[in-house]
């Protein structure tokens, strides 16, 4: 209870010190303004102080953000809603996030700070904030300066910048890493003014200790800006070698899922090719069947065409035009041949697809092996960056030390100076009130310098936890190295299944090879044996002595009306009722045909070209 009573009385002493330095930066700023003619710059040093007052009236009471690397605080968050609760402020964020020289958000929240004074508009942005406490309490403690009545104050102080007519340049200017820090001797330049400037000489000593405290504390800002950038380097570095063994991980398990497809592939082929084999087989055994039987039906044809060939001599015409047909036979064999030589240059074009599948995986797999290599020495640069890193932490643990030698000198020289001043008052009764008084002032000075020598031990133990954090991530990274080395045993491991598999591969490449010699010449024995019977069913012609009438008219043949055979059916019809021609699948020149072959035939080719 006592820690808590103690933290809000700091607290509530910390807005009173914000709230007077407040309107002493916004009394001075406008003084300044009026004597310039309401027109300010960048270099103006008022405008620049009022800037740091309100970038620390932000800061105050900011809930801490735990990242990976450690705590951050940003008024940049606060700032952000302003573009939900006010459309008008959309201009400002979307001017701020497009301008590529800020990469911090506290550079951002500055460059914002900047463009709402240009408009005129930053008492009415900070007034839209403080009526919404209750989207602001996400970002600040219950008693931070804008959560009470002092942001209020502040926000009608405000108003009156609406004045000045501010001309700010953000391009070129380095917003990231200014050092935030109040200097006091702008206002306390202003109080010896309005006092006549009567004490000057006595209170030099006390400026010039001030002068050095507040240059030690831009030294201490400056380090630990260094130290932020130094860890923003590491988070990326941490964060692209985090993405490259993502990357890596994936790679790998593409590759195995590429692996086991291959096997699925090759499973599937050799079923594939055994059960083409067995069904080629069986044909082949049924085709030789066949065609036996069909030779004794040639030999017994071949007979009776010898015997018609001796009876009749006036069918020599129409035998020969059969002559020329077989011929044209004899032309489609030799195209269906030149079409298997097709086919099979067509499998060997497969073959050699298939092979630079193969090479291009060994491809895949040095590029892998390279980048594991490649991973292997940026892990070894950053081992060898974090010791030196370690060493600069050391440097700095040093300087520390150096620092807080130098704040025991300056307790000392304090000492020295309250001594001084109580001599003056021995010897200056009448004037004892105003010195003290001023005595007044200088303690309330040394406590607040007091409060902010507090803060920046705070801040050297955050860095030390800090320094904590990163060797925790150092030994993170030591296991991600040894994780990395099991990675290259399964790799290893991998590329002795892939020449076990290549070899896999080439057996069944000479498999296949040898597979499709043996198709190749089972399909020319199929086309030879189906074209002998096509050709067979095509003879199936009926004898002239056996037809005396026409099947179709069923007139008698004479000298005058000639017998004449249907080529697809093979019955006997006169020359009326035979006098079509067609091509038919067996004869590539058109041949005689029925009348109702004609129309049936048609009928098929209608049928099949719908």
């Amino acid at each position: 209870m006592w820690i808590c009573k103690a933290a809000k009385c700091q607290m509530m002493e910390e807005r009173a010190n914000l709230m007077h330095m407040m309107k002493l930066s916004i009394k001075v700023l406008l003084q300044s303004a009026m004597s310039l003619g309401r027109s300010l710059d960048t270099d103006h040093a008022p405008l620049q102080q009022f800037f740091v007052v309100m970038e620390h009236c932000l800061k105050h009471g900011l809930k801490v953000k735990k990242s990976f690397i450690g705590q951050n605080k940003s008024f940049f968050g606060p700032l952000e809603l302003v573009e939900k609760l006010c459309p008008e402020a959309s201009d400002i964020a979307t001017s701020v996030k497009n301008l590529p020289e800020l990469k911090t958000a506290v550079g951002r929240g500055r460059a914002w700070l900047y463009l709402a004074l240009m408009q005129k508009k930053l008492a009415d942005y900070l007034k839209v904030l403080v009526d919404n406490k209750h989207l602001l309490s996400e970002f600040y403690e219950p008693e931070a300066l804008m959560m009470e009545e002092e942001g209020m104050v502040i926000v009608g102080l405000l108003v009156g910048l609406n004045v000045l007519d501010a001309n700010l340049c953000l391009k070129g200017e380095d917003l990231d890493s200014q050092v935030g820090v109040i200097d006091f001797s702008l206002y306390l330049k202003d109080v010896q003014e309005l006092d006549g400037g009567k004490e000057q000489e006595r209170i030099t000593d006390v400026l010039d200790q001030k002068n050095y405290v507040e240059e030690l504390n831009r030294h201490l800002s400056c380090t630990v800006g260094d130290l932020q950038a130094k860890i923003d380097s590491l988070e990326k570095t941490n964060s692209k070698l985090q993405e490259e063994l993502s990357a890596a991980e994936g790679r790998i398990c593409s590759l195995q899922e590429e692996q086991h497809q291959l096997r699925e592939q090759n499973e599937l082929i050799r079923e594939r090719s055994e059960k083409s084999v067995e069904i080629t087989k069986q044909d082949t055994k049924v085709e030789l069947d066949t065609y036996k039987q069909t030779r004794q039906g040639l030999d017994e044809m071949y007979s009776d065409v010898w015997k018609q060939l001796k009876e009749e001599k006036r069918v020599r015409l129409e035998l020969e035009k059969e002559l020329e047909l077989q011929i044209g036979m004899k032309t489609e064999m030799e195209i269906a041949m030149k079409l298997l030589e097709k086919d099979t240059h067509e499998k060997q074009d497969t073959l050699v697809a298939l092979r630079q599948q193969l090479e291009e995986v060994k491809a895949i797999n040095l590029q892998m092996f390279r980048k594991v290599q490649n991973a292997e020495s940026s892990l070894q640069q950053k081992n060898e960056t974090i010791t030196s890193f370690e060493g600069r932490t050391n440097q700095v643990l040093s300087n520390m030390k150096q620092m807080e030698e130098r704040l025991q000198h300056s307790e000392r020289a304090r000492q020295g100076a309250e001594e001084q001043s109580h001599k003056l008052q021995q010897e200056l009764g009448g004037r004892v009130g105003a010195l003290q008084q001023q005595l007044a002032q200088l303690h309330a000075q040394c406590s607040s310098l007091e409060k902010e020598l507090k803060s920046e031990k705070e801040q050297r133990q955050a860095l030390q936890r800090e320094l904590q954090h990163e060797k925790d991530n150092s030994s993170l990274l030591q296991t991600e190295l040894q994780q990395v080395k099991g990675l290259k045993k399964e790799l290893r491991e991998l590329q002795d299944e892939k020449v076990e598999l290549q070899k896999v591969c080439d057996e069944q490449e000479q498999a296949l090879q040898e597979m499709g010699l043996h198709l190749s010449q089972s399909k020319l024995k199929m086309e030879d044996i189906k074209e002998v019977n096509k050709a067979l069913k095509g003879h199936t012609w009926l004898k002239d002595d056996e037809a005396t009438h026409c099947k179709q008219c069923e007139k008698e043949f004479s000298i005058s009306r000639r017998k004449h055979h249907c080529r697809n059916c093979g019955h006997i019809f006169c020359n009326t009722c035979s006098s079509n021609e067609l091509a038919l699948p067996s004869y590539p020149k058109p041949v005689r045909v029925c009348d109702s072959c004609h129309t049936l035939l048609l009928q098929r080719c209608s049928s099949t070209a719908s």
